[in-house]
């Protein structure tokens, strides 16, 4: 690159990366994909080195624990979950708030950040307001301490898993399952108390622009609509409805349809017809473009023939379907992932093989077809993984993680592990709220293992920091797809976030900074 030494090379690439990420004009799997093929093009890494990172077994891990997660939310495991504490959690602000901090933090730790708040989401939003609550006092609390919980488990976000290889690959050792905990729960409790005490001055009592659907009363809504028996079950385990309509040049235009006959597949049974808000219930009744149609059936016979150009979906069978607790498939859900989380807290085998396994039992006992099974990974998260390990490996080969340490080094000196530890620390939660926490620990992995060998200490401390600090992204929407996800619900601002998110950085920051050396020792 224009004669440049291979550690200028790297750096420019970084820099590069960087604004391009904070631009949020390229979408993140072209930055990282870039990065992997700048750093060949470039000759700093072999072509089987820069493309080392897809096949890596941190990245398969990720993978797999996507399709385990899918399976919960789809078969209702997560709904139920929901439903069953928060409705155990009374009407008041503060009982509310711990018991739906808790929940998420738990279910964080089992199948991820966005997983977990995006399931739980619409629970929230029903709860806050039959309480009587905002939902912005509610949502971000949902986020943070999703957050929090991240840090109580190996599976509870891509960077446990990242750092517990990177700690390996340093000649420690890898951190267990369940050892992410010793930090994560005080960090889940003091969450939870900054919440609690200073949420309610802190979070704005804002009017959301829009709010997901109560699917409770939304069955109650179409059915006086469309005024359905009250006999005829509308939701279930194996049974749902949806509401369609007809778009123009839908085969359907032109064909009789009445209430209570079956479509033309015959799977599915026609619970209402209307036509500009009115019933249309005559044997006689001729379909045309824009009619309006209830439809139920089993859940996979509405998403099979609602999927097509002949009828416009208005209620998606597959997001009505999370909404029921413990539908089919969810014993075998579960099972698999005791069974899973058991594999991986007793290191029976390594972490990839415990979630292929986990994945494949899914496909195979049908709990998801090969199809749902695909779809659920999280494909950007899996490129920006893969494409941004690479650099991790140019920062170690280049010696530009040396450079950097040693720069950190020459500013807080060599005689003070903490005073290291705390440079690590602040550098990477200031670069988390900017770009992705898994691209920065990514970026900052390297650099803390020659701090933690140039100071001749142990380097668990600093890979743990590391992922405390990672998990510190607070201060922005845009620092996690998590607190992107609230935005809309809660009625959020950009501003909003740092209000409550600095005491919360800070509470990270001293944990990572002081509770982590007590238990993972210089």
């Amino acid at each position: 690159m224009f004669g440049l030494g291979p550690v200028a090379i790297v750096l420019t690439i970084l820099v590069l990366a960087v604004v391009a990420f904070m631009s949020n004009k390229v979408p993140v799997g072209i930055v990282a994909l870039g990065v992997a093929l700048a750093l060949w093009a470039t000759n700093i890494l072999t072509l089987p080195q820069a493309l080392a990172g897809f096949g890596d077994p941190t990245v398969i891990f990720i993978a797999s624990l996507f399709i385990v997660s899918e399976a919960l939310d789809s078969t209702g495991v997560t709904a139920w979950a929901g439903q069953e504490v928060v409705s155990r959690g009374g009407t008041g602000r503060t009982s509310l708030l711990v018991v739906i901090g808790l929940l998420v933090a738990v279910l964080t730790a089992l199948i991820s950040v966005n997983g977990a708040v995006a399931a739980l989401i619409p629970v929230v939003v029903v709860v806050a307001v039959r309480a009587g609550l905002t939902p912005s006092q509610m949502l971000m609390p949902l986020a943070f301490s999703a957050h929090a919980g991240s840090m109580l488990a190996l599976t509870g976000t891509p960077v446990n898993i990242i750092v517990s290889e990177a700690a390996a690959d340093a000649g420690a050792r890898p951190f267990s399952f369940l050892e992410f905990g010793l930090a994560g729960v005080p960090l889940v409790v003091g969450t939870l108390g900054i919440i609690v005490l200073f949420g309610k001055r802190l979070l704005p009592d804002r009017a959301p622009t829009t709010l997901p659907p109560d699917l409770g009363m939304q069955a109650k809504v179409l059915r006086e609509q469309y005024a359905v028996p009250g006999d005829t079950e509308l939701v279930g385990a194996r049974t749902g409805f949806t509401e369609v309509l007809v778009p123009p040049r839908s085969d359907l235009v032109g064909m009789h349809m009445f209430p209570g006959m079956t479509t033309p597949s015959g799977d599915l049974v026609v619970l209402g017809v209307q036509r500009g808000g009115e019933d249309l219930t005559g044997p006689d009744t001729i379909i045309q473009a824009g009619d309006a149609l209830l439809l139920g059936g089993t859940w996979e016979h509405l998403e099979k023939h609602t999927s097509g150009p002949d009828v416009l979906v208005v209620d998606d069978p597959a997001r009505l379907r999370r909404g029921v607790p413990l539908g089919v498939g969810a014993k075998r859900a579960i099972g698999i992932l005791a069974a899973m989380v058991l594999l991986l807290a007793t290191g029976l085998v390594p972490p990839a093989v415990a979630g292929l396994l986990a994945a494949g039992a899914i496909v195979l006992s049908r709990v998801l077809t090969p199809a749902q099974a695909y779809r659920s990974v999280s494909w950007t998260t899996v490129v920006l993984v893969g494409g941004m390990i690479p650099l991790s490996t140019a920062f170690t080969a280049t010696g530009t993680a040396d450079l950097i340490a040693n720069g950190l080094l020459s500013v807080v000196g060599d005689s003070s592990p903490t005073l290291a530890l705390t440079a690590l620390v602040v550098l990477t939660m200031v670069l988390g709220q900017l770009i992705s926490n898994t691209a920065t620990v990514l970026i900052m992995a390297p650099i803390a293992t020659v701090l933690a060998t140039d100071l001749h200490v142990s380097v668990l401390p600093f890979m743990m920091a590391l992922t405390v600090a990672g998990a510190a992204s607070f201060l922005t929407p845009v620092a996690t797809a998590a607190n992107t996800m609230v935005m809309e619900p809660g009625g959020y601002r950009f501003s909003d976030y740092w209000k409550l998110g600095l005491p919360l950085l800070l509470l990270f920051l001293l944990v990572a900074v002081f509770w982590v050396p007590l238990i993972w020792r210089f």
